[in-house]
C-alpha cells in the first residue's frame, strides 16, 4: 500500500475546522446582532460588518481552506488565490460595467 502521511498533513484537524467554525459563528453573530437590535448607529454597524466580513475571510482562508503563507508551497497557494482573486474581480468588475453601459445607453 503506498503512504499517504503527506497527504495527510496538508488536511485540517478536528480541532482546527471547530475553531474554524466557532470564530465563523461569532463573526456571523455580531453584525446580524448589531442590526436585528438596532444598537448603533448605521455607519459604526456598516463599517463593523465591513470589517468582521474581511476578518471571516482571512478565518476561512485558514482554518477551512488550510491556506500557509509562510512555506515554499505557501507561496504557490498565495500566488493562486491572487489570481484567482484577480479574476474575480476582473468578472465582477467588468460586469457591473457592461450592466452600467447597457443601461445608460436604454436611457
Amino acid at each position: 500500500m503506498s503512504d499517504h502521511s503527506s497527504e495527510a498533513n496538508s488536511h485540517g484537524s478536528v480541532k482546527s475546522y471547530v475553531t474554524g467554525f466557532v470564530l465563523s459563528v461569532i463573526l456571523t453573530g455580531i453584525p446580524f446582532w448589531m442590526v436585528m437590535t438596532e444598537a448603533f448607529d448605521k455607519g459604526p454597524t456598516y463599517i463593523t460588518i465591513i470589517l468582521l466580513a474581511i476578518v471571516q475571510i482571512f478565518v476561512h482562508l485558514k482554518y477551512f481552506l488550510h491556506l500557509n503563507f509562510s512555506s515554499d508551497q505557501g507561496k504557490l497557494d498565495a500566488y493562486s488565490f491572487l489570481f484567482a482573486l484577480m479574476i474575480i474581480v476582473m468578472v465582477v468588475a467588468l460586469s457591473v460595467w457592461i450592466i452600467y453601459a447597457s443601461n445608460a445607453m436604454m436611457m
